[in-house]
């Protein structure tokens, strides 16, 4: 097995994630949980949803890591990844912020469905407009000739990227797996995401 420091896999796998690859036709999961265990290429995940996944990991699999940022990183020109749903007094509101390094520009851009909760969505874009507000800031994104404002409570989780290692996939570790699953329902994956630095992955 290969391991590597890729903080960039990271913004590759969101970009699958959130549909950025047309001709990605296989059925796909998005696993979130803590690690259970790992033997060999075998991951096991006690997932969110109280199960226990198994998840081959396949020959030359990649481990990205991530740690904390904070909302006042967030200026005009920075391309971000952010998961929001729909506000009881109108607009968006932020679930959690990734914010992208400036190579991965561009990387799954736009808008789409999401399952980190109900009826949530999942939006990269480059940031036009950076406001403060009371509670946290409101961010305007441009994707695709198009516009949407989400405002960003303050206690929102707000990640970007940092190195990690095959030790850091260990039992107890929160991890974040776009795994694609087979005709016979098992599940395998090239990219494990962890969070190595007291940061689970909020996506």
């Amino acid at each position: 097995m290969f391991t590597k420091n890729l903080p960039i896999a990271f913004a590759v796998l969101l970009a699958l994630a959130a549909g950025a690859t047309p001709g990605w036709a296989a059925d796909t999961a998005r696993v979130r949980g803590t690690v259970a265990g790992i033997e060999g290429p075998m991951l096991s995940v006690k997932t969110r949803e109280g199960d226990t996944a198994a998840i081959k990991l396949t020959e030359g699999w990649q481990i990205s890591g991530i740690k904390a940022a904070s909302i006042g990183d967030i200026k005009p020109g920075d391309f971000l990844g952010i998961a929001s749903v729909p506000r009881a007094d109108g607009g968006d509101g932020a679930l959690e912020v990734v914010i992208f390094p400036a190579a991965m520009k561009g990387a799954g851009e736009g808008s789409r469905p999401w399952d980190l909760q109900p009826n949530s969505s999942m939006t990269n874009g480059t940031v036009e407009e950076a406001v403060s507000q009371v509670d946290g800031r409101v961010v305007t994104l441009s994707y695709h000739g198009q516009q949407r404002t989400i405002a960003i409570p303050d206690n929102v989780p707000v990640v970007t990227f940092a190195p990690a290692t095959e030790a850091d996939v260990k039992p107890g570790a929160p991890v974040f797996v776009f795994a694609e699953r087979g005709a016979d329902g098992a599940l395998a994956a090239n990219r494990v995401v962890v969070g190595n630095n007291g940061v689970a992955p909020p996506m």
